[in-house]
């Protein structure tokens, strides 16, 4: 059998292709790796979030002390504190009124569990806390306040009202250019901070009753029937402003995007008394227009 040596060019070939052999398989080792890191800092960092707002749970297994391979109970403790402490605290600055009617130490209790079941969605602690009303509606320990769902909802539309965009309010005066007979094809827009609350409950009158942006109320005078709130901001001031029976559904079919007649005319077969002429001028006094169409 003939033998061939090995060339030359056969030892450079396999000499240059060796450290691209090897610099392939380290490229390829360092992605699998840093993957695997990638993956793992995922993990850790779920485990992480959801111990701070479960207190049942453990301290995570990465989480360690100072010194090594002891898990930093104390401090995690301490973050997890922290963590649930200015979570209800900013709650508590969006809703100092259903505070006010529950307790302090009930508020805690109740956001302490909402916090637990709706955690942070968004960077903004703004934001936070925006499904509360809904939380409140179906939680049993405040079934015997039913009105409690309401008032944070106003609370909330005071807040989103407040850092809603700033627009000018309708100018009525637009109005008299307007042809008579094409006013009741008008519609409207209306203000970035309008909100229409319509209650089963007195909610009005309880926040105001117990809020620092409300007026003087006397409770035990308040008649137990149902109200309607109208949440504004006309020049960049929050307004909050009670309606009168046929008031609510008016605007609230106009917001809805409906004609000028055609709102006038639902609100006018859902009650007998329902005035045009004063509750469109009330509209307009309240700043909730921005522009007509």
């Amino acid at each position: 059998m003939a033998t061939f040596p090995l060339g030359t060019c056969c030892l450079r070939k396999l000499s240059e292709q060796k450290p691209s052999l090897i610099n392939t398989a380290r490229r390829e080792t360092s992605v699998m790796l840093a993957n695997d890191r990638v993956k793992n800092l995922g993990t850790v960092q779920t485990g992480f979030a959801s111990a701070l707002l479960n207190l049942e749970d453990p301290v995570p297994a990465d989480v360690i002390g100072p010194k090594p391979g002891k898990k930093a109970v104390k401090r995690f403790g301490v973050y997890r504190n922290n963590v649930l402490s200015s979570l209800i605290e900013a709650m508590a600055g969006v809703y100092p009124v259903v505070r006010d009617l529950v307790g302090e130490e009930f508020f805690n209790a109740t956001c302490s569990i909402y916090i637990r079941q709706h955690p942070p969605r968004s960077k903004m602690l703004i934001t936070y806390g925006d499904a509360f009303a809904e939380f409140l509606a179906n939680f049993p320990p405040v079934a015997e306040l039913p009105y409690l769902a309401d008032v944070a909802r106003l609370e909330r539309a005071w807040l989103d009202a407040y850092h809603a965009a700033d627009a000018a309010p309708f100018d009525p005066s637009m109005l008299q250019s307007i042809p008579p007979e094409r006013l009741g094809a008008l519609t409207f827009a209306f203000h970035p901070g309008a909100h229409l609350l319509r209650s089963d409950h007195p909610v009005f009158s309880i926040w105001s009753a117990h809020s620092e942006h409300g007026d003087t109320v006397d409770l035990g005078t308040v008649e137990q029937a149902a109200q309607s709130v109208l949440v504004t901001r006309p020049h960049w001031q929050v307004s909050v402003t009670m309606l009168p029976d046929g008031a609510d559904l008016f605007f609230a079919t106009l917001m809805e995007g409906a004609t000028l007649a055609d709102a006038a005319e639902r609100a006018a077969s859902a009650y007998d008394n329902f005035d045009f002429g004063q509750h469109f001028t009330g509209l307009l006094q309240t700043g909730a227009l921005l522009s007509a169409h």
